[in-house]
This record gives C-alpha cells, sequence and structure tokens, in this order.
C-alpha cells in the first residue's frame, strides 16, 4: 500500500444557493469515473469534493427564507452531498468551507500573503454584478451587462484588499506556455492566454465589507476574505496545508494531478489560484480540465425554460447506473452535451437493456442449459476466436488511452462497442445450432468461455462507469475477484466456475411513460426552482441603488421607428438597428439576436435612451440604446402604440 503512486484529483466545489440539477452532476460523476480508474490501475487516490458556503447571496438567501446563514449552507451542502451519494461516487474527502479548519487556514494563507507585500489596501470602483458577486471594468462587459450571468451590473465603490496580481502576470504566462498540458483542452489554454492573461491582469479584490457572512481577515475587522482565496483554498487546506508547517498528508499529495471544472470557471483555476500559489512558494496543480455543459436540447437547464432535472429524481426512475452511464456516454469531451427524452431511452435500451444486458442473460442462460452451470475449457480454436480475443485485448488499451486524456464518452463507447462484438460472435457461431450435436459439445464449450471471459473483460473495464453493474455481471459468472491485472491476457477465467443465476440486468423502459414522469419531474422541480427566482428578483430589487428623480430625469427616452434591422458580422449577439427619431435616422446596436430575427423588427415602434455617449461594438457605432424587459432567460422589446409619432418624449 505504501508503495502505490499517489494520485490527487478533485472536483470544483459547488456553491450552496441551491440544490444543484443533473448538468451540475455531471463533474461529481465525471471525476469519480477517472478516480476509480485510477485506483483499478494501482494508484493511491485522493478524490476531493465539497462546498462552498461564503458569500453575499447566502447571506441574502438566508435572510428571505429567515434563518442564519450557517442553518442556511447546512441544508443546502447536506443536498449536495445526498446527491453525490445517490450517484454512487467514492470521494474520499467532502470539504465545506465552513469546516474550522479551512477557515483558520485561510486567514493564516491571508495574512502571510498580505505581511510579504502581495496583497494589499486600496478601494475599489467599479461594476459590480450582485448575483455572480463580481466587479468587472465597463471592456469587460458583454452588451453592457455581466459577462457571465448577463444580467445588469451597478457602479460600486469599496474598501478592500487586493491580490497583485499583475506581479505574477509574467510568470503566469511563461508557465502556461512551457506547460503545454497545464490548461486542458487546448482551446481553454488559447482563450485563457489570449483573452485574459495577454492583454493584462488586474489586481484582484479579495476582501468585503458590504456583508458579514465570510471569513473574517483577523488583523481588520471590518472585512471578511472574499471568495476567490477562501473557495480555491480548498484544495490544499482539506488535505493539511498550513503557512507555519503542512501535514505529512499534503506532502505526499501537493500538487494535485488533475482539478476537474466546468468550462465557465477555467479563468480562476487557472488565473487566480495559480498565481495565488505562486505568492505562496507552493506547486501549482499539473492540469486543470475545463469540461463543457450538459444541455437539455440545444438550451442550458433553467427554471424559466421548466427543463431542470435533479439526478436523484432520474435516478429513481431509471437507476443510478444507468444516470451514470447516460451522463459519461452522452458528454462530448469539448463541446456541449445535450440531454432529451429520446437520447436518454434510446442510450437505456439499445446500449444497456439490449447490448449489455441481453449478452450477460443470454451468455449465462445458455452455459446453465447446456453444462449445468460449469465453465467449460476452450479446447478447439478457431480464427473466429482469435478476433475476438484480440478485440478484448484492443479494448483495454482504448478504454486507457481514452481516460488518460478525459475522452470519457469514447472509452464508454469502446467498451458497449465490445459489448455488441460479443453479440455478433454469438450470432456467427450459433451455440444454440452447435447444441444439437453431442460431437460439437467441445466447440461450444470453447464459444461459451470465450464469450464468458469477453464478458469478465467488459464487467472489469466498466466498474469506473457502473460499479453496480460490474458487482452484478462478476457475481452471475461467479468471478467476484475479477481485476485489472488480470486484464493484460486474455484466458484468465478459470474452467469449472460454477455460474450463478442468469438475472437481467436492465429491464427496458417504455419511451412514452418515462417523457411523462420525466415531465411531471421537470413541472416540480421547476416550481422549486421558481420560488428561489422570486427571491432572488426580491434580492435583486432590494439591491438597487436608489437615485432622485433629478437623476432619471438626465435620461432622454424617446419613442423610435425602426426602418432596418440586420445582424453585426463577427457577433452572434448583436443586432444593428436604423432607428428613425423624428428627426433623422441613427444606428443603435442591441444584444437581442438570441431572442429576435431582424426582419420581424422592422416597422415596430420602440422606446430608446437618446443621450447616451456613443459606443462602437465590434466597429458600429451605437448612438443608443433600445429598452427591453427580461425574466430569467426569456427576453421582450417593449413596445409602443403605433399611433404614437416617432421622436415623442417619454416623462
Amino acid at each position: 500500500m505504501c508503495n502505490k503512486k499517489p494520485y490527487y484529483i478533485t472536483t470544483a466545489i459547488a456553491y450552496t444557493s441551491r440544490k444543484p440539477h443533473i448538468g451540475n452532476s455531471y463533474e461529481i460523476v465525471l471525476t469519480d469515473a477517472i478516480a476509480r480508474y485510477k485506483r483499478m490501475l494501482g494508484y493511491d487516490v485522493f478524490f476531493q469534493t465539497g462546498t462552498d458556503e461564503h458569500g453575499q447571496k447566502i447571506e441574502m438567501y438566508a435572510k428571505a427564507e429567515g434563518c442564519t446563514p450557517k442553518e442556511y449552507v447546512d441544508k443546502v451542502a447536506g443536498e449536495i452531498r445526498d446527491i453525490c451519494d445517490v450517484l454512487n461516487t467514492s470521494y474520499d474527502y467532502f470539504i465545506r468551507t465552513t469546516d474550522e479548519k479551512h477557515e483558520r487556514t485561510v486567514q493564516k494563507i491571508f495574512r502571510k500573503l498580505y505581511e510579504q507585500g502581495d496583497i494589499y489596501k486600496g478601494s475599489y470602483e467599479g461594476l459590480y454584478c450582485t448575483p455572480c458577486e463580481s466587479f468587472w471594468t465597463e471592456s469587460q462587459l458583454v452588451d453592457g451587462k455581466c459577462p457571465d450571468c448577463g444580467r445588469e451590473v451597478k457602479p460600486m465603490k469599496e474598501e478592500a484588499y487586493f491580490l497583485r496580481l499583475s506581479k505574477y502576470q509574467k510568470q503566469l504566462e511563461e508557465y502556461i506556455e512551457s506547460h503545454p498540458d497545464f490548461i486542458y483542452p487546448e482551446s481553454r489554454k488559447k482563450e485563457m492566454l489570449n483573452n485574459f492573461i495577454k492583454p493584462g491582469l488586474q489586481d484582484l479584490c479579495v476582501s468585503r465589507t458590504s456583508f458579514k457572512w465570510g471569513i473574517p481577515v483577523d488583523f481588520d475587522d471590518d472585512h471578511v476574505v472574499y471568495v476567490w482565496i477562501d473557495a480555491l483554498s480548498n484544495y490544499i487546506t482539506s488535505i493539511g496545508y498550513d503557512p507555519d508547517g503542512s501535514s505529512e498528508l499534503y506532502k505526499k499529495y501537493w500538487p494535485a494531478d488533475a482539478h476537474i471544472v466546468g468550462k465557465d470557471i477555467v479563468r480562476f483555476h487557472t488565473i487566480y489560484w495559480p498565481i495565488m500559489l505562486m505568492a505562496l512558494g507552493e506547486p501549482l496543480p499539473k492540469q486543470v480540465y475545463g469540461h463543457p455543459w450538459l444541455l437539455f436540447g440545444e438550451d442550458k437547464m433553467s427554471k424559466s425554460r421548466g427543463n431542470v432535472i435533479y439526478a436523484d429524481e432520474l435516478v429513481k426512475l431509471i437507476g443510478v447506473d444507468a444516470v451514470r452511464y447516460y451522463l459519461l456516454s452522452e458528454m462530448p469531451f469539448a463541446n456541449d452535451g445535450s440531454a432529451t427524452y429520446e437520447t436518454i431511452v434510446e442510450r437505456f435500451n439499445s446500449d444497456l437493456a439490449n447490448t449489455l444486458g441481453n449478452l450477460v442473460n443470454r451468455t449465462v442462460a445458455m452455459n446453465n442449459k447446456y453444462f449445468d452451470g460449469i465453465v467449460q475449457a476452450p479446447v478447439t480454436e478457431e480464427p473466429l476466436d482469435e478476433e475476438l480475443k484480440q478485440y478484448c485485448l484492443d479494448t483495454v488499451k482504448k478504454v486507457d488511452d481514452a481516460i488518460n486524456i478525459f475522452h470519457m464518452s469514447d472509452a464508454v463507447e469502446a467498451v458497449i462497442s465490445l459489448a455488441k462484438r460479443c453479440n455478433k460472435y454469438i450470432d456467427e457461431t450459433a451455440p444454440w445450432a452447435l447444441a444439437k450435436d453431442e460431437e460439437n459439445k467441445p466447440r461450444l464449450g470453447t464459444v461459451l468461455y470465450n464469450l464468458l471471459e469477453s464478458i469478465r473483460c467488459i464487467a472489469v473495464l466498466i466498474e469506473p462507469f457502473m460499479p453496480d453493474t460490474n458487482k452484478a455481471i462478476l457475481n452471475q459468472i461467479s468471478c467476484p475477484d475479477a481485476d485489472y491485472e488480470s486484464l493484460k491476457e486474455f484466458g484468465a477465467y478459470k474452467p469449472g466456475t460454477v455460474l450463478g443465476q442468469a438475472v437481467p440486468l436492465f429491464a427496458r423502459i417504455d419511451p412514452k411513460k418515462l417523457e411523462e414522469e420525466i415531465i411531471a419531474m421537470q413541472k416540480a422541480a421547476s416550481e422549486s426552482e421558481q420560488a428561489i427566482e422570486e427571491v432572488e428578483e426580491k434580492l435583486d430589487l432590494e439591491s438597487i441603488e436608489k437615485i432622485g428623480i433629478d437623476d432619471f430625469a438626465k435620461c432622454d427616452i424617446r419613442v423610435g421607428e425602426v426602418k432596418a434591422c440586420e445582424k453585426v458580422k463577427k457577433s452572434k449577439k448583436l443586432l444593428k438597428f436604423t432607428v428613425f427619431d423624428g428627426a433623422g435616422e441613427r444606428t443603435i446596436v442591441s444584444g437581442i439576436a438570441q431572442y429576435y430575427q431582424p426582419e420581424e423588427l422592422v416597422g415596430r415602434k420602440v422606446l430608446f435612451v437618446s443621450n447616451l455617449n456613443p459606443v462602437k461594438l465590434c466597429g458600429v457605432e451605437s448612438r443608443g440604446m433600445i429598452l427591453s424587459a427580461c425574466h430569467g432567460d426569456e427576453l421582450k422589446l417593449i413596445e409602443v402604440s403605433p399611433d404614437l409619432p416617432a421622436g415623442w418624449q417619454i416623462s
């Protein structure tokens, strides 16, 4: 045990604002599959997940529910951990950022960075997004809104401590260039370098004074440690990092072999986190993999679309291993995956029930029928047998190659392809025909042996993806101790073994019934999510900065008639309007291309702010802002009666 090579892998820690939907659950299943596979190979794996539990949003959610922030995060963290357990994930440690050990170490980290000059005190004046708890500069906004969530931002000024990102920019850039596998896949690396690092890093706000639900800065009572140092430090605080002297566990497992995170938070893990470690004088993690998202159809799962699915609810419908299989098989390596009713049914009925389940069931049943369950020794070899043996050995290599570069859907597909090849081998050899002639019994025994050995190989290979199915198959073929080492050669299965009973692994599901059940489940989930949305909207309204009538009077809002509209080249979001304002025509650019087709807007009467300073967007000068109303993921233009003349002022 002590000679095993250590392997440390983590998920991002989930924010405790709400119960995670199935798209969020993909990450924990993906990471678990990698961890299980590495254990099969003989690594000493430490697999960590957990929850991020501080921040302004938590404070506001708790207030809205009439409880303390700690009571609120205790509830949601429990839901998140329950989903991890329902999905049969084999994490070794579940960290919570409210853990006393974590909080104490974060305070030490903050003090160390401050005392050595990498954190300094100043004030922040910028554009703040309350839902994301993030500050942005004007140039970082997308169509004037938060680049992460698309919501409105507001000006805010606050005293704060800052981490000197700029000091380490060159060092980080050189590190990424000299370690080509550090950010993975390549597209994420290019995005970080070209969009964020090379244009210039601004120092990072790492404390807050506008709320109290956070880890206190122990030398300045007015400040709490902000999310970046608090949450990102979890990867080292959990295994015993301490500025005053780290534990043997830390020395054993750090640097981490892989951080598995969503593509939307790669920036935090490949810019902020490495610079924090550089400032602490600690090694950087070996790799950060930014995985894609799981969508429902072509849309992100959201409450307003009514397409939210929770993993634990889907498990009740199709079983835990089927959910794990679906998540891993349906998600491509670099592009977003798509969950639909049709693909859930297809994956289950075709891959699991027909291909894998049917293979195991009929092979075990035939051996029980023809040989009283006793596995025969292979004695009559034919070319077909060699093809099957080689296919098994090739599959072992394919799975290994795919998992090592996080191509999990390819690894899963390789195993199912082996099951398909075995079914083809059954058709080619026709065991039922061989059984009719006593002279063919040696050949029949050989065929069934080859099938059972191939099934043993399949069972071992699917353990990282479907651990319960692994056990069920090995129990049916009476081989509970099969391990990865035994797959190096074809033929480790012992003749004379007495098989168990043939029990169906997967019962086919009715597509119509499953769709009805999922729709009902989504309706219940959306009602729950809608309640959270109402809280968010209320909190957003409460957090809006109040203005006087004089401030409002500065906005010159007028009626305009849309004379022409077209898409802006080089942009998927922008539309270029030609608007008649009563005196002449002006160009206005608006980020609503995903909601409207240009031709359907021509002739409409809209409201626009006429006295904004001109601004260039994708090379087009925009002289105004067209008003719209949004709710969740929906957006509608504010239109007025066609009888109102263009140019009339709104007051």
